[in-house]
Order: C-alpha cells, then sequence, then structure tokens
C-alpha cells in the first residue's frame, strides 16, 4: 500500500543511507532542548514562487479557482497518527508532544483491497461530509500492483478488479471525495513490467478507464489518475498519451510525487509540463515528505524508500496558487513504510512511529512547515 517506485530498472532514484542506530526515542533524548519551542510554535511554511515567476510557466494572471478551492480536508480519527498519538496519551509516552501536530493533518486514506471497501468508505465519506469537508481516498488494488515489488498484491484479474471499484464507488455514493486513482500503475506499464505477467499496457491502461468512469459517476467524487513523478518519467510525451489512454481526460486531472519526495517547485513544473500535452488538464501534488526534496547522498537506487533526513512539506490546502494545480495533498501517509528495503525496515504500508518523529523532528528542527 505504501508507493513503490521502479526501483531496480532506475538506478536514478538514488536514496539516503540509513543512520546506525537511528531510532526516534534516542531523538527524544537528544533534541529535549528544542521541544518546547517546536511544540509550540507555528511556522510558514515554503511557499512556491507566484504563478509567472517560474521559469517562464504560466502568464501571471489569476488562474480560475480549482474544484477544491476553499475545500477542508477530512481528518480520518481512525488514521495511524491520531490512533497513536491517543494511545502514546494515554501512556503518558513523552513523544506524543512530537506527534501531536502531524495528527491534526489531513492525510489520505489507503484503499488497498481486501475487505469489501463499501462499508468504510460509506463511513469515512458520510462523517467528512456531516464535517463539512473533503476525504482524500487511495484506491490500490490494480492487478499486479507494483509489478510484484514491495507492495506486491492487489486484484487477481480485471473483473474482480472493477467489482471492487464499483463497491468503492458505491460506498461513496455522491458524497464529496477525492480519490487518487492507482499509484505507479500508469508509470509502470510504461517501464515494461507488465510483460512478466503477460500483459499488455493497452490492457491496464483500458482497465483504469473504466475504473475512471465507475468512480467518477459519483456526484461528489473527483477521481485524479496517478502520472508518477519528475524523478522517473524520461519521456513525457509517451506518459501524456498513457495517461490519455487510461481515461484522464474524463477525470478530474491526474497526481504527481505520489508517495516520492520530489520538490513541489520540481513537481508543479513537471505537471504543468504534462498538462500542456493534454489539454490544459488540472492535477495534484503530493507534498507530505518533500519538504527538502529528494535524498541524494548515496547510490543504493533507494532515495524513494523511507529515506532519512527527510521532513514534511506544504500542508494540505485546496488553494495552492501555481497554475493549474487543484491542491497540495498528504497523499502518502507520514510514518507508513516504503518497503522492507533494508534490514529491519517493516513492511510496504506499515506504520512506523520512528519514522514518523524523525520527520516531525526534522521538520521542526530547522525546516520550517505549515503546523496545526
Amino acid at each position: 500500500m505504501l508507493r513503490p517506485r521502479a526501483r531496480r530498472r532506475l538506478p536514478r532514484r538514488r536514496a539516503g543511507r540509513a543512520r546506525p542506530g537511528w531510532s526516534a526515542r534516542r531523538w527524544v533524548a537528544t533534541a529535549a532542548a528544542t521541544l518546547v519551542v517546536a511544540a509550540g510554535s507555528t511556522v510558514a511554511v515554503h511557499a512556491l514562487p507566484p504563478d509567472g515567476d517560474r521559469g517562464g510557466q504560466g502568464t501571471g494572471a489569476p488562474q480560475a479557482p480549482g474544484p477544491l478551492a476553499g475545500a477542508e480536508f477530512f481528518v480520518d480519527p481512525a488514521g495511524h497518527a491520531p490512533a497513536q498519538l491517543r494511545e502514546w496519551d494515554a501512556a503518558g509516552d513523552a513523544r506524543a508532544v512530537w506527534l501531536r501536530r502531524l495528527a491534526k493533518v489531513p492525510t489520505a486514506v489507503w484503499f488497498t483491497g481486501g475487505a469489501d471497501p463499501a462499508a468504510r468508505a460509506a463511513e469515512l465519506t458520510a462523517a467528512a461530509q456531516a464535517a463539512g469537508q473533503v476525504p482524500v481516498l487511495v484506491a490500490y488494488d490494480i492487478p499486479g500492483r507494483d509489478c510484484g515489488l514491495y507492495s506486491d498484491g492487489g486484484a487477481p484479474d480485471g473483473a474482480t478488479y472493477l467489482d471492487w471499484v464499483r463497491s468503492l464507488a458505491a460506498g461513496v455514493g455522491d458524497r464529496p471525495a477525492v480519490v487518487v486513482l492507482e499509484p505507479d500503475a500508469v508509470a509502470q506499464a510504461l517501464d515494461g513490467c507488465l510483460a512478466v505477467r503477460g500483459e499488455q499496457p493497452q490492457d491496464r491502461y483500458a482497465l483504469l478507464s473504466q475504473a475512471v468512469g465507475i468512480l467518477g459517476a459519483g456526484a461528489g467524487t473527483l477521481v485524479y489518475l496517478d502520472a508518477g513523478n519528475p524523478g522517473w518519467a524520461q519521456d513525457e510525451a509517451a506518459l501524456a498519451e498513457a495517461l490519455r489512454a487510461s481515461g484522464v481526460g474524463e477525470a478530474a486531472g491526474f497526481a504527481v510525487n505520489v508517495s516520492n519526495f520530489q520538490s513541489t517547485q520540481d513537481s508543479a513544473a513537471f505537471g504543468q509540463r504534462i498538462s500542456d500535452r493534454l489539454d490544459g488538464a488540472r492535477f495534484v501534488v503530493d507534498t507530505s515528505r518533500n519538504g527538502v526534496g529528494p535524498a541524494t547522498d548515496d547510490d543504493s537506487g533507494l532515495n524513494w524508500c523511507n529515506p532519512r533526513g527527510r521532513t514534511l512539506g506544504p500542508a494540505p490546502t485546496g488553494d495552492p496558487g501555481p497554475s493549474r494545480v487543484d491542491a497540495y495533498l498528504w497523499i502518502k501517509v507520514p510514518g507508513d513504510s516504503d518497503g522492507s528495503c533494508r534490514p529491519g525496515e517493516p513492511a510496504a504500508g506499515t506504520w512506523w512511529p520512528d519514522y514518523a518523529l524523525d520527520l516531525v523532528m526534522q521538520t521542526s528542527m530547522g525546516h520550517p512547515w505549515a503546523g496545526h
């Protein structure tokens, strides 16, 4: 459930080294002197320059408000950070002070197959609607998910997958919701990973197009089809055509940087280039962990997987500013593992409180974020 990345085939995705003996418990002890300041301060997040100041991107004229302008996003009380905070508060655990602000930030809820998603989707969207807020869901059950790598799994076949999508859509109904559709599915098809399954990319694109239609039929649903990130895509023309074949024209748009660490500015520029090839399609950017951009300090090829020294990025907002960007969203849940890429690291999708605390502490000690 955690966003793979075209790992072994893409050496350009290099990762940061793990620090020997790293743990959030040790961070708590060594960072005690900054605890009060970090917990009590509110600082401004780094912002993109105004439209028109990005190396020729945009005209400088105000863009029309996007469909999420003014939206308040929903914090799932059953989310990993809120649940962990309740546990630590009850136990009097000192680490709770670091997690408190993170637990208040809206993050996406991932639906990854298995149990029928209708009841959970209905519960989530109904609670959000009652609060006057918008939930963000991730649909992540495509057959051949992650090409058999760290987040492998998915539905056994296309028919089963579409039944699952219909159930998810039925749970959402006509209530407001953002659905990010199938992280990595298009980009990995372009990488050729489906060949080992004896499938053609066109088969996956057709399946995604049907999923867009099913989910997008909900009166309040905005579907964003995942488009990878600027550190992955080499042939942007081919990516745009693959997105077109996958139904992006019937969706609200596409998503970039999901579960990755590319900077907000690079992600917005990448999205705008893809948008130019898609008749001005709009898009969202995952800013959950991109505050200092990607790790570049080793040659392991794992800079997409649990890199150290990363920080939280701009807070979720439906009024981000850059041209054609509908929202900054925290699609990847900060603290969920990207995969068991190194000894001792949890499986993909597993909540990892030490990593969550590292993100918060790195951010608080020198890298401002929006806070809540």
